[in-house]
Formats: C-alpha cells, structure tokens, sequence
C-alpha cells in the first residue's frame, strides 16, 4: 500500500492476528448475537491494523530523508576492514545476501559476505525492495554495537539494494 507516496508494508504477523481475532469475533458474535461486543470488536482490530501501518509508514518517511545523506557521507568499505574501532561511521559496503532472516517481521537482518568477510546487516523498517539469499546487494548504513553496549559491529542499514553483480565487474 501506498501512503503519500511512501510504500508501506504490514507484518504478516500482524495480519495473522488479525484474522484469528475477526475469527473469534465472528464466533462470539455467532454464539451471542451481542452488537455491543461486535462493534467494540470491529473497531478493535481496525485499531490493530492501523498502528502497525502508521508506524511503518512514520520508519519509512524517516529512512527516506536519511537516504541521501547515507549516499552523500558513505565511505566505500571492505567487511574485513569494519571493526570495533569503527563503531558511528557510515560506510558503503557491496556483497552477496548468505542469510536473510525476520523478513516477515518488517525487521530484516541479511548475512552479507564479501570476498574478505561476512557482517550481519539489520533494518528496522522494511526494505524498499524484496531482498533475498543469493542476491547481490548494496548496503549503506552505519556500524553500531550488536547489542546497546557490548558485541561485535554490525551494520544498522538505512538502504539496502539490490545490484548487478556483472555490471560491477567490468
């Protein structure tokens, strides 16, 4: 769905609760025949479904405006080379998605390697486009803590697209 020109994505989860409780709504309202409870349900779940979609749309205005400053500070950067000492810096690193995980929860992280490493990249929103294992991606963001405090870097992506590898090449 498209608000104001921003692509905005709800959470199959969100959606799966959502039809258990209209199923359960309509069971009751079956059972009883109680309208009180029916609209006070409508409204309900319409609430359930509304929220998720507002604040995906309030991530994916935020990651819109950061995108061109991502482009514009970015440094080109090899994984081997991303190490404590970097933490806060933004950096541009290209490479093939190994694993990508929580696409489903809107909150994707991807495994990306290059040929001198492997860093977990993490979204807090979802991507603009569908990533997957095996494609070849492009990712600009900047390196944070696994954890808040402790753990090893990782990459919290404002943008991850996906390239042509063999353009890349040549």
């Amino acid at each position: 769905m498209k608000i104001k020109g921003t692509w905005v994505r709800i959470s199959f989860v969100n959606l799966i609760v959502a039809a258990i409780l209209i199923f359960l709504l309509a069971l009751y309202f079956a059972a009883s025949g109680d309208y009180f409870v029916l609209i006070w349900g409508i409204v309900s779940i319409i609430i359930l479904i509304l929220i998720p979609i507002g604040l995906n749309y309030m991530s994916q205005s935020q990651y819109a405006g950061l995108e061109p400053i991502y482009e514009a500070e970015a440094k080109n950067t090899k994984i081997k080379m991303i190490n404590p000492s970097s933490i806060g810096n933004v950096v541009r690193i290209e490479g093939v998605v190994e694993r990508a995980l929580f696409k489903f929860l809107n909150r994707p992280q991807y495994d990306v390697a290059d040929r001198t490493g492997e860093i977990s990249v993490k979204m807090f929103t979802s991507p603009k486009e569908d990533v997957d294992t095996e494609d070849y991606v492009e990712v600009y963001g900047q390196i944070i803590r696994r954890y808040v405090l402790v753990g090893d870097p990782v990459i919290n992506a404002v943008i991850i697209r996906k390239t042509d590898r063999k353009k890349k090449q040549e």
